[in-house]
């Protein structure tokens, strides 16, 4: 599923690509029905919240997407003159930039094909602000409060390791940044949230605020520290980054040598090294 990083960076990419103008939006899978109501609006801008992005509309409508495990958004640079490609597969939702006289594509422009979320769907401003209201503090949010995430933390039996991947507690992390913040706080992932320190959840709270802002910049997971980072290639290939524990399962730690381990915490694979993560 991705992660936070994603959101924010695809807000960031389709502000860019869109915003102050009109779109065409429309749905070549046909489960998109209510496409209609924005199709030709202009789009004002686009925001994320953990792992929902949101397109804003003139008028105080909104997308709502949730990509889920298997949605993601491809997107197509069209030159000037030239059409946009057709629709391959299962599009759920295409958007794609309006001409001033309510035409075609007059490119260089950009469209974006949505597909296999979990969610895509019209909603009003309230809408968005309730879908906020139910997560957590986003790291990626500057004007996020991480007292709310520590009160709920701090009253906890449950693992740090569960509580960090809680959209209810944390917006946007998931299972590569909740491994890799955890090894590199040393933090066993099954210390529960109760006996933290206030001092270890703002030293995670931290790194994921600066770790995440990279990840939004680059588009990818970068957590390892230059002097552990090795240059080898990773489990999944060499177009995956390379991490501390996760996914290293077997694999030497990068740092005590030690063999990684995996196991399952609610319902998802945790990936930690037992002598580093001590604490």
């Amino acid at each position: 599923m991705p992660e936070g990083h994603t959101l924010h960076r695809l807000a960031r990419l389709h502000t860019e690509y869109f915003a102050g103008g009109p779109v065409r939006v429309s749905s070549p899978q046909g489960r998109f029905v209510d496409h209609v109501v924005v199709d030709g609006r202009f789009f004002d801008h686009a925001t994320a919240v953990g792992k929902h992005l949101f397109h804003h509309y003139e008028g105080g409508l909104a997308v709502h997407v949730h990509l889920g495990l298997y949605g993601f958004f491809d997107t197509h640079f069209v030159s000037r003159g030239d059409e946009a490609p057709a629709p391959v597969g299962q599009v759920r939702m295409r958007i794609g930039a309006v001409r001033p006289g309510g035409g075609a594509l007059d490119g260089p422009a950009h469209y974006v094909d949505l597909r296999g979320p979990t969610r895509c769907e019209v909603i009003d401003e309230a809408g968005v602000a309730e879908v906020r209201g139910r997560l957590g503090p986003d790291p990626l949010d500057p004007d996020a409060d991480p007292d709310r995430a520590w009160s709920r933390i701090s009253r906890s039996a449950r693992p740090i390791g569960a509580l960090l991947m809680d959209q209810k507690v944390l917006a946007g992390v998931g299972n590569v940044y909740r491994a890799e913040a955890l090894f590199r706080a040393g933090l066993d992932p099954f210390r529960p949230g109760v006996e933290l320190e206030r001092a270890e959840f703002d030293a995670v709270w931290d790194d994921l605020v600066e770790l995440m802002a990279v990840g939004v910049d680059t588009g990818g997971i970068v957590t390892i520290r230059p002097p552990h980072d090795h240059g080898d290639v990773p489990r999944r290939g060499s177009d995956r980054p390379r991490n501390y524990v996760y996914q290293r399962d077997g694999w030497a730690c990068r740092v005590c040598g030690d063999d990684i381990r995996l196991t399952t915490l609610d319902a998802r694979t945790l990936f930690w090294c037992p002598t580093c993560q001590t604490r």
